[in-house]
């Protein structure tokens, strides 16, 4: 199974920026697909998640300002960031709660993060 992130960059205050995870392999299903972020010195976070039937959740800091959503026939999360802010700046991993053909028991697998810079 590989999640493979892409979209991040270096955006302007205020600016937009879109994210973008697709799991790939011999996946069953998916259940929550998130993301999560960290910054120099800091733990990892959870921005976003979603939930195989659309529900979502959202860190405080980001509520109102990113947007979390997945497309299940191409097992992709993605996540649309506006009005960034200079706090924002972290590398950003994707997450999936999913099971394989070879093991069904779900199990949480990351990406290889992306880089978010927004600059004040």
């Amino acid at each position: 199974v590989q999640l493979q992130a892409s979209g991040g960059g270096l955006v302007e205050t205020g600016g937009s920026l879109r994210l973008s995870c697709a799991a790939s392999g011999n996946i069953v299903r998916i259940n929550v697909m998130g993301w999560y972020r960290q910054a120099p010195g800091k733990q990892r976070e959870l921005v976003a998640n979603i939930d195989s039937n659309g529900r979502t959740n959202y860190a405080d800091s980001v509520e109102g300002r990113f947007t979390i959503s997945r497309d299940n026939a191409k097992n992709t999360v993605y996540l649309q960031m506006n009005n960034l802010k200079p706090e924002d700046t972290a590398v950003y991993y994707c997450n999936a709660d999913l099971a394989t053909y070879r093991d069904t028991t779900y199990r949480a697998y990351w990406g290889q993060g992306t880089q978010v810079t927004v600059s004040s």
